[in-house]
C-alpha cells in the first residue's frame, strides 16, 4: 500500500456490506490496516469466516441485519457519518441463483436500489463503489469485454447484476451520487469457503488426495484474478471516484488471460502434494457461458491500477491458506 493510499483512509468512515463474505473480510482487513473506520453489515453469523479468524472481525463496527432493509442501511450511513461505500452484499453463487432466483433477485437487486437511495440521503456519502461481475455482460460472439459491451446477461445471476448496474447508473444520473461499478473477473484465494467453486472445491481434493470434480466438460473459459489484486482494484476505484472521468463509470479488473477450467485445476494440481490426481469431468454445468473473460486496459489506463499477482503467485498464497485451514 502507497503512504497516499494509507493517508486518504486514515480515520475514513467506510461501511462494507457483505462484510463477512470472500472479498468483503479480505477488503475489511486492508481497510483496516489503512486505518480506517470500518462499519460492516453482516446477515447470516459464518464461524469460519476469514474475517472472524483473522481476529479483525473485532477491529470493526458491525451492524446485523439484512441489506435490503432500508431503515437499518440509512440508520448505519448517517449515524456513524459514513463517508464510503463498498456494496459487496450478494448471492454469487450462479448454480443457487438458479434454483432460487427470487432470493437471488432480492439481494441482488433490491440490496442494490436500497443501499442507493439510503446513500442519496446521506449528506456525508462522498463515494460509493458497486460490485458487479463480469457475467452481466452475457454471451458476445467478440472477446474480451471491454466496458461499452452491451449487457446481454440473462440467466438469473447474470440478470441480477446487469439490473443492479442499471440501477447504480440512474443514481449517478439522476442524483449525481458519486457511484462507480466493479466486473471482476473470476476471483480465488483463501477464505472462499463456497466449495462448488473450482478453487476452493479443487483445492480441498488435492489437500485430501482426492480426486477434484469439474462441473463442466472443462472447456468453459475463465479469466482469474487473485483476491488481493481485487482488493487493490476496490481500494483504488475509490480513492479515485472523485475524478469526472471515474464517476459514474464501469471499470473491468483481469488478469487478461484466460484459462479453461481443466487447464486451471491442473494447474492447481501439479502444485500440490498430489500432482498424480486426474479430474472427474462430470459435463453438467446447465447456465454457464463457454468464455467469459476481460480487457482491463481502461482500469489501467484510467485508475492507474495493475494486478501484482501471477497465478502461480496467488496459487501459492492460497493453498498455504487452505493447508492451514483445512488441518484444523
Amino acid at each position: 500500500m502507497t503512504r497516499d493510499s494509507q493517508s486518504f483512509w486514515l480515520d475514513r468512515p467506510v461501511f462494507i456490506t457483505g462484510c463477512a463474505g470472500f472479498l468483503g473480510s479480505w477488503l475489511t482487513i486492508a481497510l483496516v490496516e489503512a486505518g480506517a473506520a470500518v462499519v460492516g453489515l453482516i446477515r447470516d453469523e459464518v464461524p469460519f469466516s476469514h474475517l472472524r479468524r483473522s481476529g479483525y472481525r473485532d477491529r470493526i463496527a458491525v451492524v446485523r441485519g439484512c441489506v435490503t432493509d432500508y431503515e437499518l442501511v440509512e440508520r448505519t450511513l448517517n449515524e456513524y457519518e459514513i463517508d464510503t461505500v463498498f456494496h459487496l452484499a450478494a448471492q454469487t453463487i450462479v448454480p443457487i441463483a438458479n434454483r432460487a432466483p427470487l432470493s437471488t433477485f432480492d439481494t441482488n437487486i433490491k440490496g442494490t436500489w436500497t443501499v442507493l437511495e439510503a446513500a442519496r440521503r446521506s449528506p456525508k456519502i462522498s463515494r460509493v463503489a458497486i460490485a458487479s461481475s463480469d457475467k452481466a455482460y452475457g454471451v458476445h460472439e467478440e472477446l474480451p469485454y471491454t466496458e461499452d459491451a452491451p449487457l446481454l446477461g440473462c440467466y438469473p445471476y447474470d440478470a441480477s447484476k446487469a439490473c443492479a448496474e442499471f440501477i447504480a447508473r440512474t443514481y449517478a444520473a439522476t442524483f449525481d451520487l458519486p457511484v462507480a461499478i466493479t466486473r471482476c473477473a473470476n476471483l480465488y484465494g483463501g477464505g472462499d469457503l463456497n466449495w462448488s467453486r473450482i478453487f476452493p472445491g479443487t483445492i480441498r481434493s488435492a489437500i485430501r488426495g482426492e480426486p477434484p470434480i469439474i462441473r463442466s466438460d472443462g472447456t468453459l473459459l475463465r479469466d482469474y484474478l487473485y483476491v488481493k489484486d481485487a482488493v487493490s482494484a476496490y481500494m483504488t476505484l475509490a480513492e479515485r471516484l472523485d475524478r469526472p472521468d471515474v464517476k459514474g463509470e464501469a471499470f473491468n479488473f483481469g488478469m487478461d488471460n484466460p484459462k479453461s477450467v481443466l487447464e486451471t485445476v491442473q494447474t492447481i494440481i501439479a502444485v500440490s502434494n498430489h500432482p498424480e490426481l486426474e479430474p472427474v469431468v462430470l459435463n453438467d454445468a446447465p447456465g454457464e457461458i463457454q468464455a467469459q473473460y476481460l480487457d482491463s486496459s481502461k482500469a489501467r489506463l484510467v485508475l492507474g491500477w495493475t494486478p501484482r499477482y501471477s497465478l502461480e503467485e496467488g496459487l501459492r498464497e492460497t493453498m498455504e491458506w487452505y493447508q492451514e485451514f483445512l488441518s484444523l
